[in-house]
């Protein structure tokens, strides 16, 4: 078995060095992606409880002008 000359173990100790330091980068680029979407879908998700709510206070709002307006064709 033949052994690993000095300056191939440096080669492949700065190759790993350099793959081990992109895995760094690219773990810390998705965990700010990460939080990023989170924000998102918090935002998204209260943008959408407001949307339910305006829209559930308009189709009140239309269902009482439905009311008053069946009240005034048939007045009784």
């Amino acid at each position: 078995m033949e052994t690993a000359k000095p300056a191939e173990v440096d080669a492949a100790a700065d190759r790993l060095e350099t793959a081990v330091a992109r895995l760094l980068q690219r773990c810390a680029a998705l965990h700010e992606e990460n939080h990023l979407l989170h924000e998102q879908l918090r935002q998204l998700r209260t943008e959408r409880a407001t949307v339910k709510e305006r829209t559930e206070q308009a189709r009140h709002r239309v269902e009482g002008m439905i009311s008053r307006l069946r009240t005034m064709e048939h007045p009784e």
